[in-house]
């Protein structure tokens, strides 16, 4: 009984925090820096910044197949592959599809990477701030349910994250995207400028600014172990300059900084243990991926950050006589609610009269077109919310010499000179709230560790249907408008996952009967259980959305250490 005991103190911290991304590292960090020894738990391997990145500094010439995956790479990847992203320099970062599978009623993409950091390591860096026009438009239009915070509750938090992780950007003053704490624009080369002038001329002020982007343009004074972005555009193979935002390059050193970090990889959170008597969590259930034993760990405190469907995955197999449907389940919500941004619906155009003009380096950005539509005095009848755009434009590189019939010195001296100007821009529109769209656990089906599954059944609606032939005619109208000729539309329809922005799940709210967590993203009937990932987003809006979910971690961790200081969980 003696050594039971024992054990179990070994096993107890003052935190536990499940998962290290985006937002699992901003726990960690918080948690630590607050003084807190705080386990954080990864279910895949460890990866460490600079040391684990094997393809950081590779030349094209040096991946083999032409950077593509082999015909039998390809049998692993089925889910992850349909993206047109995995690559030789890349596919280490992504699960294998047959250790992980899951049931699609609908198709859905589900896009992961287990390991340390997450998907911080390949994430696009886009981060835009929601504004009050986001935080009401549930209750506005009668959607979903009324988030329980608005952009006061957040904009501090904002600001504190944007300072420390490093945000380049330009200051536009515009009401529904707000400005926030920029270092150094990226620049617009001469035909995005171009672009942004007609736009603005013919569209009453719409606004085209360039990317709001992760990415340091100066030196960071309170971290000079990162370095500002080398314009290499090899983001998704990890930056050995940490010049953009990661888990692996920023939160998570910082928290081991402080000594009151461990970090176990391999450890699988599958479930949340919760004291009948005691009425709270008191730990998890670890599966260790390497020997396949199961361990408990204990803790006052957890935050779930395992990502929307991971999290979500963790609340639904936490069973217990109080909690026979999941933890936290008494409003039925857990599970449903499933968002993402639809895109790949724009528009492209060829430029003419820029010949003369190139620009320097690799820029890892585009720009951005905040949404325009439904907002102030323009209505639509047809569908609410609205979308923004990213795009670039660029010239041709040597790639286009694969189509041409010349050889011998004619096609070396052709490709020695760059293309033709072009330009695109897609849209990412806002997907609303269903019930309907929603998982399930899949006890008939495992993975390779015994573990159930999710089922998604999960679609587009009609107001996404609706929105997305806006954006593809909107995208048309604003090329057409700057002169630029050959303008081309284009529709591909993707999958709900396929934007891997998935949100909601578990969402917050102000009434325990019709959401998960409360406005300090503490689960209603667990509240020393903390879910700060996209599974807390009650309405998706349709700017990137990490940013949100980093505000959120650190909002919700500075609630949880003094609710802990006064006793209250």
């Amino acid at each position: 009984m003696n050594l039971n005991i024992d054990a179990q103190k070994q096993q107890t911290y003052d935190a536990i925090v499940v998962g290290t991304g985006i937002s699992g590292g901003w726990a960690a960090k918080e948690l630590t820096q607050k003084g807190l020894k705080t386990l954080v738990l990864e279910r895949g391997r460890d990866v460490k910044h600079v040391v684990d990145y094997p393809t950081m500094t590779k030349d094209p010439w040096q991946l083999p197949h032409g950077n593509k995956l082999t015909e039998e790479e390809l049998k692993f990847y089925p889910v992850q592959s349909r993206t047109n992203w995995v690559s030789q320099a890349n596919k280490h970062w992504w699960v294998k599809d047959t250790e992980n599978p899951y049931t699609e009623v609908k198709p859905f993409d589900w896009i992961r990477g287990y390991h340390t950091g997450g998907r911080s390591i390949m994430w696009g860096k886009q981060t835009y701030r929601l504004s009050d026009l986001d935080f009401t438009a549930n209750a506005k239009d009668g959607v979903g349910v009324d988030w329980p915070i608005r952009y006061a509750d957040l904009a501090p938090w904002y600001d504190y994250v944007e300072t420390f992780i490093g945000v380049s950007g330009r200051a536009e003053g515009i009401p529904h995207l707000p400005d926030g704490k920029f270092l150094p624009p990226m620049e617009l080369n001469c035909v995005e400028e171009t672009f942004r002038d007609k736009v603005a001329e013919k569209f009453n002020g719409r606004k085209i600014t360039i990317g709001r982007v992760a990415h340091l343009t100066a030196p960071l004074p309170h971290d000079p172990s990162r370095g500002v972005c080398q314009s290499r555009n090899m983001c998704d193979r990890g930056c050995p300059y940490g010049a953009y935002f990661s888990s692996n390059a920023s939160t998570l050193p910082a928290a081991a900084k402080t000594g009151n970090m461990t970090l176990k990889p391999n450890a699988i959170v599958h479930s949340i243990i919760y004291d009948e008597k005691k009425g709270k969590a008191i730990g998890v259930k670890v599966l260790d991926a390497e020997t396949k034993q199961e361990v408990d760990y204990f803790a006052k405190i957890i935050f779930l950050n395992a990502s929307t469907l991971g999290s979500t995955f963790i609340l639904m197999n936490s069973i217990s006589n109080r909690f026979p449907n999941g933890l936290g389940n008494g409003s039925g919500e857990l599970g449903h609610n499933i968002m993402d941004h639809q895109y790949r619906a724009g528009a492209t155009a060829l430029v003419e009269g820029y010949e003369d003009k190139y620009y320097v380096g690799r820029r890892p950005n585009g720009i951005y077109i905040p949404r325009f539509r439904n907002v102030g005095d323009d209505k639509r009848t047809d569908y609410l919310r609205g979308f923004g755009y990213q795009g670039a434009a660029s010239r041709t590189e040597w790639q286009r010499g694969v189509r041409e019939m010349s050889f011998g010195e004619d096609l070396k001296n052709s490709l020695m000179e760059p293309g033709g100007w072009s330009i695109g821009i897609t849209g990412f529109g806002e997907c609303l709230p269903s019930h309907s769209n929603h998982v399930t656990l899949n006890k008939d089906k495992t993975d390779i560790y015994g573990l159930p599954t999710l089922s998604f059944d999960a679609e587009w609606g009609p107001n996404e249907k609706a929105m997305r032939k806006d954006m593809k005619d909107s995208a048309a109208e604003m090329l057409e408008a700057a002169g630029f000729k050959n303008v081309t539309t284009y529709d591909n329809p993707d999958n709900i996952g396929l934007g891997i922005h998935e949100m909601g799940t578990a969402r917050m709210g102000k009434d325990p009967k019709t959401s998960v967590l409360n406005k300090w993203n503490a689960v209603h009937e667990a509240p020393n259980v903390f879910v700060t990932d996209g599974a807390a987003m009650t309405s998706s809006a349709c700017q990137n959305p990490s940013l949100t979910y980093m505000a959120l971690t650190a909002r919700a961790a500075e609630y949880a250490v003094n609710e802990l200081k006064k006793g209250n969980l």
